[in-house]
């Protein structure tokens, strides 16, 4: 039997649903930029994301090495040094254990990447 793809979808971190960006903060605790990957979009523009997969979708989160640092930097769950607190990592792994789902977003999906977004800003 053949695997069954996943929904593919790109998407800014900002727009993402808080629960994601909290599995994406257990996935990731020392931070996003050393993790980020490069990609051409559908419009031929090298794009940097941070890949990120649920049991349901396969996500690449877009954003620059600038940007991950910042995200990391402005957020309160992660200390000054760029890792994850550990009081912030048990709420989160007390939140998700692996017998929970992430919640679906909602938006139309297909087995092509879905970028949801019309920004001609990447990097």
């Amino acid at each position: 039997m053949a695997p069954i793809s996943k929904p593919r979808v790109i998407k800014d971190y900002e727009k993402l649903d808080e629960a994601i960006k909290e599995q994406i903060k257990l996935e990731y605790p020392n931070g996003f930029s050393q993790n980020l990957i490069s990609f051409t979009n559908k419009d031929g523009m090298l794009v940097s994301a941070l890949p990120f997969e649920t049991e349901d979708r396969y996500y690449l989160v877009r954003m620059t090495t600038q940007e991950a640092i910042d995200i990391i930097s402005d957020d309160d769950d992660y200390d000054d040094d760029g890792t994850l607190k550990d009081e912030s990592r048990e709420a989160y792994e007390d939140k998700y254990s692996e017998d929970m789902d992430i919640p679906d977003e909602d938006e139309d999906e297909d087995d092509s990447y879905d970028d949801d977004d019309d920004d001609d800003d990447e990097d």
